[in-house]
């Protein structure tokens, strides 16, 4: 046999099983498309010049590299089904004569044909976008849009090379499939039904306990920091509890809905029930897989909306005050007016006009709370376990009573040993406030606080004592307790200002730079200083790198959902057709064809839907404790964006069903 008669025969397969191979083409040329914008926007040098830019650039990057990993998988997953679903071609091939060498070579040749059409479409999309998409991320950060149009070989280089790779393993994949597998079992593959499975109590009872723990460690983890190493942890458990559940509990429903006769023994019910039921070990994978990925759509989406639309939200959570210096020392009477001086200085020698000011000394340090007291000596601490100690690990800030009534302009009054509690964690479930052999009565409860100039990202106490006095002797049995590793003594000084950007950031500069003055000076011990200005477009570009990944992986991943569920119901189409052909040829109409094709896909089709939200539910206080460390504290609006990304992929999700149910019957139709 010649080279030409392979081609064509492989250019006619790839034509004649178009229904599976186009959408699979389609899928390809935009992940293909995907990467290399990404790949190419991690190469531009015009990001680089952005504010934050080698923090955007390493986002972009990193998303990049996810979109690789997801095509690997992904694309492995939906040739398992195309391969499926030839297996009976390959089989009559090897009958007429063509040997297994030959078949190899024929896949090989559709194998080239499908990389470079995907290649050529996908770079030239990807090309096409690359530069609008980085005009729209210059134009969210209201930057400077340059002349001109660049395309990164370095870009397109890595592309070829991985899609390539990614082919090739493909095509030997396929081809040990073609070794393996006997004619004759190639040619029956189609009529090839699994036995009825068991109930599989035990498969069941695992995949409970497995999600039982992700939702308990999502729901009981209450410090930021550590939520991004539970949330890996908690995935995991997820997708086996996921796998496991949907394995044996789907097949534990259709058992349940074929013992209800009055169900069961309708013309629309019991075709597909039975027809689902012995092939459920497949349809649970499949169903897994679709609910998985439905999670990853929502969660991805909806963090990365919420953090982009409430970005000045952000700015002014991280960033209170235009200005804000900090110093840290391990002495009391330091000279802290100098940078008062300094900071007002300069704003009147540029022209600033100062509309607030706040300047106050404290006592930070951090403790664990065993649910009686805080706890900071080392002794005490190594007797608890490191998930104890981590998930109650509070930042403990101590301010002095006049102090606080002068900035939030209050005249409360505290007598020796008492104090005031404010914390936006939770409240001490005692009248008393204890840190380690320290007791204090707390007489009363704040419901607001001063801006502290950033953030809270761990469980932070503010606590307010009588006075100085009261203060520096806190400070000193600290650190007889813990000597060195005594927390700081602390001055903050801030203030707002009404001015242009621009000369905001002058000013910043030349503060910082006089603080590195003082601090060579020996006259202050640690000390340095941030502006909302400053900080403000490193914020802009991270955040909006943040959300066109959300939305790029957003899209790759609905994309996985819909090709999945497309060749799902292509296959589950071809293994009804001669049942349905039967039942057409007693009698069944065409209308109660339609009828049971719409009862199957309600009866288990929607479950993965329904459980992604589940999974979506238990999961929000965990992704509510990253998105704090990411600043995000309005947990509003995060609330807002999941329900309104649910709802518009159930929309999508419907569609989709609806246009495959279509597709199905026209299949199985007489």
């Amino acid at each position: 046999m010649t080279s030409f008669f392979y081609g064509r025969l492989a250019t006619n397969n790839i034509r004649k099983n178009s229904k599976i191979y186009v959408p699979y083409v389609i899928t390809c040329v935009i992940t293909i498309a995907f990467f290399y914008i990404m790949k190419s926007l991690s190469l531009n040098e015009g990001i680089l010049q952005l504010s934050g830019g080698d923090n955007v650039k390493q986002v972009l990057n990193f998303g990049s590299n996810v979109v690789g990993v997801f095509a690997v998988i992904f694309l492995f997953y939906i040739n398992s089904f195309i391969t499926k679903r030839r297996e009976k071609e390959f089989g009559l091939f090897h009958i007429l004569g063509m040997e297994k060498k030959h078949l190899s070579k024929m896949v090989g040749l559709e194998s080239i044909y499908l990389a470079i059409l995907s290649l050529g479409l996908g770079l030239l999309f990807g090309t096409s976008l690359d530069k609008l998409m980085y005009l729209l991320i210059l134009r969210i950060l209201d930057a400077e849009v340059p002349l001109g149009f660049h395309i990164y070989r370095k870009a397109i280089i890595t592309t070829i090379i991985l899609f390539a790779v990614i082919y090739f393993l493909l095509y030997l994949n396929t081809v040990r499939k073609v070794y393996t597998f006997k004619p004759i079992q190639m040619l029956q593959s189609s009529n090839v039904g699994e036995k009825e499975p068991k109930a599989k109590w035990f498969l069941a009872l695992l995949g409970l306990v497995c999600l039982g723990a992700g939702y308990y460690i999502s729901i009981t983890t209450k410090n930021p920091l550590v939520a991004i190493t539970n949330m890996f942890i908690a995935v995991l458990l997820v997708i086996f509890g996921t796998y496991f559940l949907f394995t044996a509990g789907s097949i534990t429903l259709l058992k349940i809905l074929r013992s209800n006769k009055r169900f069961y023994y309708k013309t629309r019910n019991f075709i597909g029930i039975s027809g689902m039921l012995y092939r459920m070990k497949q349809n649970a994978v499949g169903l897994a897989n679709i609910c998985i990925l439905s999670t990853m759509v929502l969660v991805t989406v909806s963090s990365t909306t919420a953090l982009m639309v409430g970005v000045k939200d952000l700015i002014v959570s991280r960033y209170p005050m235009s200005y804000v210096v900090r110093v840290h020392e391990n002495e009391f009477g330091k000279n802290y007016a100098l940078v008062d001086e300094l900071v007002r200085r300069v704003i009147e020698e540029k022209g600033l006009v100062p509309t607030e000011e706040q300047g106050l000394e404290y006592v930070y340090f951090s403790g664990v709370w065993n649910g009686e007291k805080f706890v900071t000596d080392m002794e005490t601490l190594q007797n608890l376990s490191i998930s104890e100690s981590l998930n109650n690990l509070s930042d403990l800030t101590f301010v002095v009573l006049d102090d606080y009534n002068r900035i939030m302009e209050e005249n409360a009054v505290l007598n020796e040993g008492e104090v005031l509690v404010y914390s936006a964690y939770g409240q001490i479930p005692s009248d008393k406030f204890v840190v380690d052999d320290l007791e204090f009565t707390i007489a009363g409860r704040l419901d607001d606080f001063f801006d502290n100039a950033q953030a809270d990202v761990m469980p932070t106490y503010y606590v307010v004592v009588p006075s100085k006095t009261a203060l520096e002797m806190l400070y000193q049995q600290l650190k007889e307790v813990k000597g060195d590793a005594v927390g700081s003594i602390s001055y903050m000084y801030g203030v707002n200002v009404e001015g242009s950007s621009e000369v905001q950031i002058e000013a910043h500069k030349e503060i910082v730079a006089g603080l590195s003055l003082l601090e060579e000076s020996g006259e202050l011990r640690e000390v340095y200083g941030e502006s909302r200005a400053n900080g403000e477009g490193s914020f802009y570009s991270i955040y909006t790198a943040f959300f066109f990944i959300g939305i790029f992986l957003g899209l790759i991943f609905s994309m996985a959902t819909i090709l999945m569920i497309y060749y799902k119901q292509i296959s589950e189409g071809y293994y009804d057709r001669d049942r349905y052909v039967i039942m057409q040829n007693v009698g069944m109409s065409q209308e109660d064809v339609k009828s049971s094709i719409r009862a199957q896909i309600l009866t288990v089709f929607f479950l993965p839907l329904l459980t992604a939200g589940v999974h979506v539910a238990f999961a929000y206080p965990l992704i509510e404790k990253i998105l704090i460390v990411l600043n995000l504290s309005n947990t509003r609006l995060f609330v807002y964006s999941i329900i309104g990304c649910y709802l518009a992929f159930t929309l999508v999700y419907i569609m989709v069903y609806s246009l495959t149910a279509k597709l199905y019957y026209a299949i199985v139709r007489k």
